[in-house]
This record gives structure tokens, C-alpha cells and sequence, in this order.
């Protein structure tokens, strides 16, 4: 029987398994470079922040102020009607609205919530208390209260 040392079987391994350790290698060398490409194109996305831009109110305080000076100039009128400004939307009569919704959801609000300043003028219902607004079948919203 013929005795191998530790370097000739070591040398008869790779011999014998030359083919898969180079695929194993090759492998996991392109596995390593995609890797990297990959980390480097993701510090290239984060390098531009996002950026969430909110629209200026300005028109909607040069409207507020136009409505202002007509009113003020218009000898005729004697009573001025309460007025919400539903944010993005012209004025709309809701002197006696204590909850208003829209014509389009079940739900009802405040006029000072965000949800009520989203509705627009036409679609706009006004309630005098929130027992005509639940006896139509509506629900009082969170930001109702």
C-alpha cells in the first residue's frame, strides 16, 4: 500500500477537482463585484435628497385680500355674511355650519379641520349640529371632535 502525505493529497484533490473550485472561485469573485456595483450605485441615489415641497398660501391670501377691497368698496352692502375660506377654493356661505361634509363621503367634520378645508365649495354640505348630520346616516370624523 503506498502512503500519500498531507501535500500530495492535497495536490490529487485539486487535480481531481480542478474545474468546480475554479467555477467556486469565478463565482464568488463576480458574486463580490456585483456587490460592490450595487453599493456604489445606491450611494449615488442617496446622494440626492428628496425633496417634498409645500405650495405657497400666497394666492390664497391675495384672493382673501381682492375679496377684502371689493367688499369694502361696495356702498350697497349693509351685512357682511359669515364666511369660511375652504383652503384652495373660493369662499363659501356656511353661516349657520357647525359641522360641515362633503356631497361625496358619509362623513362629517369641524370647519377648522383639514379634512373640511379639502372640500370643494360644490360638493360642500352644511349641518347645524352633529345629530342632522348622524340622523343622515353620517359618521363624526376623528378630527371632528
Amino acid at each position: 500500500m503506498k502512503f500519500l502525505t498531507g501535500s500530495t493529497k492535497i495536490k490529487d484533490f485539486f487535480i481531481k477537482n480542478e474545474t468546480k473550485i475554479v467555477l467556486f472561485i469565478g463565482f464568488c469573485l463576480i458574486s463580490a463585484i456585483s456587490f460592490e456595483f450595487g453599493m456604489l450605485q445606491g450611494q449615488k441615489w442617496q446622494q440626492k435628497p428628496l425633496i417634498i415641497e409645500k405650495p405657497s398660501d400666497t394666492r390664497e391670501r391675495q384672493e382673501t385680500a381682492n375679496q377684502g377691497n371689493l367688499e369694502a368698496s361696495d356702498a350697497t352692502k349693509t351685512a357682511t355674511t359669515p364666511q369660511i375660506t375652504v383652503k384652495g377654493a373660493a369662499t363659501t356661505n356656511t353661516a349657520n355650519c357647525a359641522y360641515v361634509g362633503s356631497k361625496n363621503s358619509d362623513k362629517f367634520y369641524l370647519p377648522t379641520c383639514s379634512y373640511a378645508k379639502r372640500v370643494k365649495p360644490e360638493n360642500l354640505v352644511c349641518f347645524k349640529t352633529a345629530d342632522e348630520a348622524l340622523g343622515q346616516g353620517r359618521t363624526e370624523s376623528k378630527c371632528g371632535k
